[in-house]
């Protein structure tokens, strides 16, 4: 249903909310966190900023940042970024309903069910359990699996300033 493009970019807004900072982070740091390719990260991270989710800064320092609360980044948003406009699969489009074929009513439905997954659940949501239970953590292959040492990484940081 996502295309790579989309799980990236998905992680690297996690990555970004987890680690809390204000602080610009690189592409090519993200990428090795997460063990992908710097360049085509850098492509995702691109594509983020031009919809408005990251903020670019140049120079020395600079780097991504989430350009918004991640209580105001929905799936729907990051998804339509990175693999474009989220589209049904069905005939052409007809307000009624009952009077179009039952496949085309079928994968109507579908479309408006992703919609609606899509735009109810944020950025935010998915930092509230970025990974699986401790009890099921080495048990199971998680896409986020590598959340858990950037969340204690964080934690310690935090620590250590205050």
């Amino acid at each position: 249903m996502l295309n790579l493009t989309s799980e990236l970019g998905i992680q690297i807004l996690v990555y970004l909310a987890l680690k809390g900072e204000d602080e610009p982070i690189a592409p090519r740091q993200i990428a090795e966190h997460l063990g992908a390719s710097p360049t085509y990260l850098s492509k995702i991270a691109g594509t983020l900023a031009k919809a408005g989710i990251l903020r670019a800064v140049r120079g020395v320092k600079g780097g991504v940042v989430l350009a918004r609360k991640p209580e105001k980044i929905t799936l729907f948003e990051i998804v339509e970024a990175c693999q474009g406009k989220v589209l049904g699969d069905y005939c052409e489009p007809f307000g009624d309903l009952t009077l179009v074929c039952s496949f085309h009513e079928a994968m109507h439905r579908l479309h408006e069910a992703i919609l609606g997954v899509l735009n109810n659940w944020t950025l935010a949501d998915l930092i509230k359990r970025p990974c699986p239970n401790e009890k099921i953590r080495k048990k199971v292959k998680c896409k986020m699996g590598w959340s858990h040492d950037v969340l204690l990484a964080a934690k310690a940081e935090a620590a250590g300033r205050g």
